[in-house]
């Protein structure tokens, strides 16, 4: 019975920190039409940050314009990744990492997905003009950060520690 709950604590854990990345995301979005769009870069850093609004049709560097059904067949795939690796993880505390990195992972898949399927586009604002970095948003800054953080720690860990992952106890 102890495990039960202590799933469903993980569960709900996860989903609420889900839901909290996606309204940040979306909220930053917000705010970058309203305070962005039509309106000159804002300067944070001079040579080095700015804010600039973007309406992306592609991924980094502008690739794969206006190929909308693959970005949401892949979303929908990480997706599904993302929710395989949650249930198969045991639901204990050495594993909180892991649920961190897949639970942001989610959540900048979705945040990038709701602008996909309401607008066409992701917003993005963010721009590193020091090394002409794509510009990006919160959304692919969670991707990002829970991508490397899961790398990290699965280098980490070990492959027999992670044996969960492929059904071997």
């Amino acid at each position: 019975m102890k495990n039960k709950k202590n799933d469903r604590w993980y569960i709900l854990g996860c989903l609420a920190a889900l839901l909290i990345l996606v309204i940040i995301d979306q909220w930053s979005k917000e705010l970058a039409v309203h305070g962005l769009k039509d309106r000159d870069t804002i300067v944070l850093i001079p040579g080095v940050f700015e804010l600039f609004y973007l309406e992306n049709r592609g991924a980094a560097f502008g690739i794969f314009e206006n190929m909308r059904w693959m970005f949401l067949l892949g979303t929908g795939l990480i997706l599904v990744l993302a929710v395989f690796l949650f249930r198969r993880f045991p639901k204990k505390r050495k594993y909180l990492p892991f649920f961190i990195s897949l639970t942001m992972i989610a959540a900048g898949g979705i945040g990038n997905l709701i602008d996909r399927l309401r607008l066409g586009y992701v917003i993005d604002f963010f721009y590193f003009s020091l090394i002409d970095f794509p510009v990006f948003n919160v959304a692919d800054i969670y991707v990002t950060v829970g991508v490397a953080l899961f790398a990290i720690l699965y280098l980490i860990t070990g492959e027999e520690e992670l044996s969960c992952l492929s059904g071997k106890k």
